[in-house]
């Protein structure tokens, strides 16, 4: 592996998947492996029990949720699945502008439920579907239509904008947020950088995640860097290795 240089953030790199021309096979397989990659790396579970999970409880009311630029699905719904573990009510919602992205989110969800009614056949209690939909919308959009959630969430989208998309996106998320936002993406750093070279191999094949993945890591910032990006009203903290969470209170 050729050694690259970590000290700058690469803002020209563009990922394969981002390309609207991509092969679409590649792309639905990345989309349908992401829940494996970020189950491992991405740090929600945690986020959730800190930061999360009190909000939630914090409302003693059915809540609201956003996950914004949700790509396949797999975090809002790992999300929705913890706190039905812990008994909360929430309305999950899952939205992202990328029609491939809407449609392969929509797929897996379609048989999640498919295998759940078959795991429970000839059981009294009747299957319940995760309570997550999924919006092909960006923020704008649901701005325009009134939307408004208690919590509004990202992953691994920050790195992709340049620095104007950046605080369109972000201001656009505090407006939709009438509670918290939590934004969480990637730590650049060396050692993410050759442990996610090496670590990803065995999941890499018929997919874009072994490139784009280090692509993003050269494009993602740093603490001091996404600190400065953002200005004003958000705190950046890390919460687990190679991670940043952004987080501000809500406008909306």
């Amino acid at each position: 592996m050729s050694r690259v240089n970590l000290s700058v953030r690469d803002a020209q790199l563009r990922e394969l998947m981002d390309d609207p021309d991509c092969d679409p096979v590649r792309l639905d397989a990345t989309l349908r492996r992401f829940h494996l990659i970020n189950r491992l790396i991405s740090g929600w579970n945690q986020v959730y029990r800190t930061r999360l999970r009190p909000t939630l409880l914090s409302l003693d009311r059915p809540a609201r949720v956003l996950d914004l630029g949700s790509g396949g699905g797999d975090v809002v719904t790992r999300l929705a699945q913890l706190a039905a573990r812990d008994g909360l009510e929430v309305q999950w919602t899952g939205a992202d502008p990328d029609p491939r992205a809407h449609e392969a989110a929509q797929n897996t969800q379609e048989q999640r439920i498919q295998n759940q009614r078959t795991e429970k056949l000839g059981s009294d209690t009747p299957p319940q579907p995760p309570r997550v939909r999924f919006l092909c919308a960006d923020a704008d959009a649901l701005l325009d239509q009134g939307e408004s959630f208690d919590v509004v969430l990202s992953n691994h989208v920050l790195h992709h904008l340049d620095s104007p998309g950046l605080l369109d996106f972000t201001g656009a998320s505090r407006r939709l947020s009438t509670g918290t936002v939590l934004h969480g993406d990637i730590a650049r750093g060396r050692l993410a950088y050759s442990l996610y070279a090496v670590g990803i191999t065995p999941l890499a094949p018929g997919t874009f995640l072994r490139t784009d993945g280090l692509r993003s890591i050269r494009r993602s910032y740093r603490h001091e860097e996404l600190s400065a990006a953002l200005g004003f009203g958000w705190t950046v903290s890390s919460p687990s290795p190679f991670r940043l969470i952004a987080e501000a209170p809500g406008l909306g």
